[in-house]
Order: structure tokens, then C-alpha cells, then sequence
């Protein structure tokens, strides 16, 4: 794909299998990723141990959708190293004023402590990047994402890269081919993430999801 780089340019190279990155926050350059190997979270199966468990259901915390989405972008690429330049920023921002885009954020006493955002097609989330500014909020974020997907109609959950960490909540490694093969299909599905009639408790989280020790 040629040109400069639009929202919907973007949001095609997700249809096609491949995402946009920089080298760093101040290289204006973007290029296009196509991993050999693909993670992928399978939805309904996030592990939660039994101290996620237990800070689940402290409920100290608040869940909320998209109220703060350029501010979970910001803080994700608030570090040393990132790949999101401000056109990248620029775009998930656009996307996300097309409801093509997403964030899932923890909140305690009216402040931003964690979350993840990703981009919406089909039945497919294709999760971009999270954060955490306390112990355990990103994985709170992405446990309560993982139910909502799975209660919204989605059957594509991409982590993008596997590593250990994502790993040991649930993630899983596709080949190119298997992770195309399964994009495909969910492409087709018809998802809602915002659901009007989607709810969720701390319970419903800690007993459906996959329990580690």
C-alpha cells in the first residue's frame, strides 16, 4: 500500500494481516509489519492466577470504555523505547472517532491507572498496546477485555507478538497462514463491542476465565 498513510488505509493493512509501526516516538517514518509468527489471545480462555483473582474481586477499581482513549494511547507509548510516532497516534485517534477503534480503561478515585486499546473490524480486535501505572491493572484490563469480546460476538482476539508475559495469560503462537486462515473468518462475523445490553461483574470474570496458579 503506497501513498500517505489515511485511517483507512490503516484499517485495510488490519484486513489484510498486517500493522503499521515506528522505529521511535520521533521517526517520522511508518512501515508495515507482518509477523512469520502471530499471537493471538483465544478468547474465553485468559488465565487469571489467584492473585488477579483476588484483585478482581477487591473491586477497587472501575471499568470504562473509550472515555479517555488518546490519553490510553499517550500512556502507552510513554516509554524508553515505543513505536508509536505522532501519526500513528494521529490515526488510532481518527479510527477511534470512527468507533474502528477502542479502550478498555481501569480507573480508581477518578484516576487513569491502566489499559489497552486495539482497533474494531468485523469480528476481529486486533490489540495494539496496554499499560499500567499500578500493579496488575493492565492484566485487569485485558480480563475484562477478553469477556467482552467474548459476550460481544468476536472471534479474533490478535496480541500481535507472543511473548512470555502474554504467554502466561492465555496467549498462543499462529503461524502467518493459521492466524490469515482464522482472520478470514472472523472478518465475516458481525460484532458489537459496544453492546447495549452487555454487562459484566467482578464474578463473571473470575468464573469464566481460565485459573492459574
Amino acid at each position: 500500500m503506497e501513498g500517505a498513510l489515511t485511517s483507512e488505509i490503516m484499517l485495510q493493512g488490519y484486513r489484510e494481516g498486517i500493522f503499521p509501526m515506528s522505529e521511535g516516538r520521533n521517526d517520522s517514518s511508518i512501515f508495515w509489519v507482518n509477523p512469520l509468527e502471530r499471537g493471538i489471545f483465544p478468547i474465553g480462555e485468559f488465565h487469571i492466577s489467584r492473585s488477579l483473582r483476588r484483585r478482581v474481586l477487591k473491586v477497587d477499581y472501575e471499568v470504562r470504555i473509550s472515555s479517555a482513549f488518546a490519553e490510553v494511547v499517550t500512556a502507552c507509548a510513554s516509554r524508553t523505547e515505543t513505536w508509536i510516532n505522532p501519526k500513528i497516534f494521529e490515526l488510532y485517534c481518527q479510527l477511534a472517532e470512527k468507533k474502528k477503534a477502542h479502550s478498555l480503561e481501569i480507573w480508581r478515585d477518578d484516576r487513569l491507572i491502566g489499559g489497552v486499546y486495539g482497533v474494531l473490524e468485523g469480528g476481529a480486535f486486533f490489540g495494539e498496546s496496554m499499560f499500567s501505572h499500578e500493579t496488575d491493572a493492565s492484566k485487569l484490563a485485558l480480563a475484562y477485555l477478553d469477556h467482552r469480546l467474548k459476550n460481544t460476538g468476536f472471534k479474533l482476539f490478535d496480541a500481535q507478538f507472543i511473548t512470555p508475559h502474554l504467554a502466561s495469560l492465555g496467549a498462543i503462537k499462529l503461524m502467518r497462514r493459521q492466524y490469515l486462515d482464522r482472520l478470514q473468518m472472523a472478518l465475516q462475523q458481525q460484532a458489537d463491542f459496544m453492546e447495549p445490553t452487555y454487562s459484566v461483574s467482578p464474578y463473571d470474570i473470575v468464573q469464566r476465565s481460565g485459573q492459574t496458579s
